[in-house]
């Protein structure tokens, strides 16, 4: 495993996606400041925290960790989805996105299996 977990390209991955919903939501209604974008926001944040989080613990508990994360990727795809139904984010932004989280959950199962075969 890396030294640390910024060194982790599922890490790096994690934070461009962050960068990429924060962009993605700065035009949102206004109204939606304390609703549906915060809750995107923070959906997007909690991917690389809890990877960070979890790295720096046993493999056991990293392995927990990352599924949390694929948990946050399934609650933020799904709140991308209803943001362009809603028609608060262009559709090709949407999918961007998605097709950008894509490479992060494979990148997830691929380390959960790698990290199961340790124990």
């Amino acid at each position: 495993m890396a030294k640390d977990y910024k060194e982790l390209k599922i890490w790096q991955q994690a934070m461009d996606l962050v960068l990429m919903v924060y962009k993605a939501t700065g035009n949102m209604p206004r109204e939606e400041n304390y609703g549906l974008t915060n809750q995107i926001r923070r959906a997007a944040v909690s991917i690389p925290s809890n990877i960070a989080e979890g790295e720096s613990r046993g493999t056991k508990e990293f392995i927990q960790f990352l599924k949390i994360v694929q948990g946050s990727m399934a609650e933020l795809e799904t709140q991308l989805i209803l943001t362009s139904r809603l028609n608060m984010i262009e559709t090709n932004k949407v999918e961007d996105i998605i097709d950008f989280m894509t490479g992060v959950k494979k990148q997830t199962y691929n380390l959960i299996n790698k990290l199961s075969k340790k124990l």
